[in-house]
């Protein structure tokens, strides 16, 4: 079998074997996706490939304690995530509370009114409103509609509740709502 009919999972036991090539195989698969998330969570391509080979070389010492019989991908992509939201936190203030939330968005969903511009516009502006967002609830935003993960799954990666993951969502939801839709 040539590594790349292997599956994640075999490239982990080779790796734990000693194969270093079985984890090169590894990285070439999912440095992209790494990277993505990474610079999703940064906004700069430069610090975004510094963490992602990070994040690879923290899944490489790592790898004893992961358990094969879960997907390698969203293991990888998670270390990546942790390890953005922990240098995030480090160099910024905590974010400050909203005041005084309200937990419905006004109107009628159905009556909001079409976003203008063309799709490379609104994908700038979904970018800049992404990096304007709280590191809590980038993470979220991140994790859910990038990745797919279920919210048990997003409260498992960040160390949260699955209500605060649900709360940090909605709250980022709206925010972004606010921003796409507000008339510039």
């Amino acid at each position: 079998m040539t590594m790349d009919e292997a599956s994640d999972q075999l490239l982990v036991q080779r790796t734990r074997g000693g194969d270093v090539n079985a984890f090169g195989e590894l990285v070439q698969r999912y440095q992209t996706s790494v990277f993505s998330v990474c610079y999703r969570l940064l906004g700069d391509s430069a610090e975004a490939e510094d963490l992602a080979q990070e994040a690879f070389l923290r899944a490489f010492r790592r790898l004893g304690s992961f358990d094969e019989t879960r997907p390698f991908g969203p293991w990888i992509r998670r270390v990546a995530a942790n390890l953005c939201l922990n240098v995030l936190q480090q160099r910024r203030p905590p974010p400050t509370e909203l005041d005084d939330e309200v937990d419905e968005v006004p109107g009628d969903p159905e009556e909001m009114p079409e976003l203008a511009g063309d799709r490379a516009e609104l994908a700038q502006r979904v970018r800049a409103g992404l990096l304007r967002l709280p590191d809590p609830y980038r993470s979220v935003i991140e994790l859910r509609h990038y990745h797919d993960m279920s919210y048990h799954e997003m409260a498992a990666a960040l160390g949260i509740g699955v209500g605060d993951v649900r709360t940090r969502l909605f709250r980022a939801r709206r925010l972004m709502a606010r921003w796409l839709t507000a008339d510039d």
